[in-house]
């Protein structure tokens, strides 16, 4: 077996993969170079220099895994290795700690004053007086998603005599109850945190998760960090807030446009800003190389990986089903409200009589996608699950009526249950139940507004006007009801994403009780669940 290293990894990892295989350590390949080397390996892996595109991959003729020593897979052309049968495997979890520290490097500097005391030093001003910081014990870290790293830093500040508040609808109440973490609203976090740190994927729901509306509820004392994703924070809110007075700091490792050039943060005096430090340590850079040389030789020596991020589900015959249970779990994570702590999977008709475990970790994985850059497969969907305290229940009943088959997937929270239907007809996937109501969507990748209302006249006119004003097109629509003038549900497929703003117009209007978004293709952490 040959394996080329593409991009510098720690040496622990290149070592591992020797005691296996010949490597070829050759940095800085240009694309032409690349395609001619590539076709004589069994493995590549890169880190983020080298970027994997369908060219590549077509001259890896005798690929068979691709490693990204790493979290993100966006410089792999993942489709082009899925189509070529190359499985593409990642290490998300060697740079945890690494990440964790980091955050709270960034929160004392933030108490502290110690950047701006440093440089005026340097400057010859002794100021004291101006530098006067806060301490940590006593005051309340809100985290917004409580995954690994997350889960990491609450450990950490706890150590700081620090009350520790999470906002992540996607983990139970057991697992924030171990680690001594109160689960919260976004709300109530915001108005109740002194320090605010994010630990969440970039995805169009995420994306400015903290921006103008959600500063303003904060405290004018309180600071927030970002070692998650660049976007997640609106940089130029956070900059006007601070210029304002309306935030007492602000600490970045990532940004928007890495490097920030232009960002308004750089002019900001009461921020501290890294290059993107979360993972570079030693140590960090060493589990990287391991974690992924293992990964690699797992798939070289006919095992499975448990970071794969695109491994097979099953036979082709199966693959309609497969994506049908991760738009069922993506459908019910999005619409869910409260604290999830079950899920529960029905296996009807045909499928009753299947092999289940694929359609269960794609559920998972549908369901979890909001939360979460970790995965799923076969091999880690109960391990993932697990780790977030999550309960997953399963049942079959050969017996269908009306469908062939059919998937229905019930959410459990602290609030209630949000059940999702699906089924497969003609290789295509098809919504045919949202909690109480019937219907049958052929849905495609897009943006979805769900409203429960009492139907009437006028209604679906006002939230039309709503959305023509925004300049928001409908590209189609579906109600559905118990009865007439009772309870409806409609649905309503855009052409643009729902701003927030917009959705809370919507609230507004007579009769509607819920408005709810649902992005499918590539979803994230939801902020809207009224």
């Amino acid at each position: 077996m040959r394996v080329l290293v593409a991009d510098p990894i720690a040496e622990e990892g290149v070592e591992r993969l020797r005691q296996v295989a010949t490597v070829d350590v050759k940095p800085k390949l240009s694309v032409e170079e690349l395609c001619r080397e590539v076709g004589q390996y069994d493995a590549l892996v890169v880190r983020s220099q080298t970027t994997v595109t369908a060219e590549i991959i077509e001259h890896g003729r005798n690929l068979r895994v691709i490693g990204r020593a790493g979290v993100g897979v966006d410089n792999i052309d993942v489709d082009a290795a899925t189509r070529c049968g190359i499985v593409v495997v990642n290490a998300p979890s060697g740079n945890t700690v690494s990440a964790a520290e980091h955050t709270l490097a960034l929160m004392l500097s933030l108490a502290r004053n110690v950047t701006q005391a440093d440089s005026q030093l340097r400057a010859g001003v002794w100021a004291r007086s101006k530098l006067t910081g806060s301490e940590l014990r006593n005051k309340t870290l809100g985290i917004v998603g409580l995954g690994n790293i997350g889960t990491q830093v609450a450990v950490r500040a706890q150590s700081f005599e620090m009350r520790t508040i999470a906002y992540d609808p996607f983990v139970s109440s057991d697992y924030a109850r171990t680690y001594k973490v109160g689960l919260v609203s976004l709300d109530q976090l915001l108005g109740e945190a002194d320090f605010i740190t994010l630990h969440v994927p970039l995805s169009p729901a995420t994306r400015n998760l903290i921006g103008p509306a959600e500063l303003a509820r904060m405290k004018p004392t309180t600071r927030i960090i970002n070692c998650a994703r660049g976007g997640v924070v609106d940089e130029e809110a956070v900059a006007a807030a601070l210029d304002e007075g309306k935030l007492a700091g602000a600490a970045f490792d990532v940004f928007t446009t890495e490097p920030p050039t232009g960002s308004p943060l750089l002019a900001t005096p009461r921020s501290v800003l890294t290059p993107h430090l979360g993972a570079s340590t030693v140590e960090a850079q060493t589990n990287v190389a391991l974690d992924i040389a293992e990964q690699v030789l797992a798939v070289l020596q006919g095992r499975m990986s448990k970071h794969a991020v695109n491994v097979p589900h099953g036979s082709p015959e199966v693959l309609p089903f497969v994506r049908m249970s991760t738009t069922v779990g993506g459908f019910a994570g999005q619409l869910m409200e409260g604290q999830l702590a079950r899920v529960n999977i029905r296996y009807g008709g045909e499928l009753a009589d299947s092999d289940c475990e694929p359609l269960k970790a794609a559920v998972i994985s549908g369901v979890l996608q909001q939360a979460t850059e970790d995965r799923v497969n076969l091999v880690n969907a109960g391990l993932v699950a697990r780790q977030r305290g999550l309960r997953i229940a399963e049942e079959s009943d050969p017996a269908c009526e009306n469908y062939s088959n059919l998937l229905t997937v019930t959410l459990e929270t602290d609030t209630g249950k949000t059940t999702v239907s699906g089924t497969v007809r003609d290789d295509e996937v098809h919504i045919v139940q949202v909690n109480d109501f019937w219907m049958d969507l052929h849905l495609a990748e897009g943006h979805f507004l769900f409203c429960d209302h009492i139907d009437g006249p006028g209604l679906v006119g006002a939230i039309g006007t709503l959305l023509g004003k925004a300049n928001i097109n409908i590209s189609f629509m579906h109600l559905s009801r118990l009865a007439p003038r009772g309870k409806a549900l409609l649905i309503m497929a855009l052409d643009e994403p729902l701003g927030e703003a917009q959705r809370q117009q919507i609230l507004a209007v007579p009769n509607i009780h819920t408005a709810k978004t649902v992005s499918l293709g590539n979803a994230g952490l939801s902020r809207g669940a009224d």
